[in-house]
């Protein structure tokens, strides 16, 4: 606990979402996320509300748009 009483151990935490994955980016790539945020980006120039998150389990970062209802 710190000086507060709050607990410090970590919490993985997992959120269930309806998206659709553009790209994968090996996380242990020697730039990183900088190709995923650079995809993204693009992509969001172009008009489309891409987002980078990262997945734990594949040690990947996706570029994923929310689903659109008839995927």
């Amino acid at each position: 606990m710190d000086r507060f009483g709050r607990r410090t151990d970590k919490v993985e935490v997992s959120i269930a979402m309806s998206a659709k994955v553009l790209e994968r980016f090996p996380a242990g790539a020697p730039r990183g996320a900088w190709p995923a945020e650079e995809f993204a980006a693009a992509r969001r120039a172009e008009g489309e509300p891409a987002t980078v998150v990262m997945d734990l389990q594949s040690d990947a970062f996706l570029v994923v748009v929310p689903a659109n209802e008839e995927d």
